[in-house]
């Protein structure tokens, strides 16, 4: 079984930083894209950023220069350092990762249980 565990959520002031992580773990045999995506309360869940195997990045406008998507092959981990954060990122945040299971070659999108991110004026 399949687990991708997020952390780093919390409360911090406009202008301030976080840092997000989701480590995937289990019978996990390759690991495709890795993302991020937020909804905000009585939105649409939308994409934040994502990155390749290759290292290729993606960013939704509203984020880029502020936040950067990383990732720890080895560790099956994907980061996203938020800085100069603005009360409109408030929403929860979402890891999902495109992996593939021992025993099988197909690639299925897990996602994390979400982390509450608040920016404060």
């Amino acid at each position: 079984q399949v687990q991708l565990v997020e952390s780093g959520g919390g409360l911090v002031q406009a202008g301030g930083s976080l840092r997000l992580s989701c480590a995937a773990s289990g019978s996990i045999s390759g690991v495709n894209t890795m993302g991020w995506y937020r909804q905000a309360p009585g939105k649409q869940r939308e994409l934040v950023a994502t990155v390749s195997t290759g290292g290729r990045t993606n960013y939704a406008d509203s984020v880029k220069g502020r936040f950067t998507i990383s990732r720890d092959n080895a560790k099956k981990t994907v980061y996203l350092q938020m800085n100069s954060l603005k009360p409109e990122d408030t929403a929860v945040y979402y890891c999902t990762q495109r992996l593939a299971v021992v025993g099988s070659t197909s690639l299925y999108d897990y996602w994390g249980q979400g982390t509450q991110v608040t920016v404060s004026s």
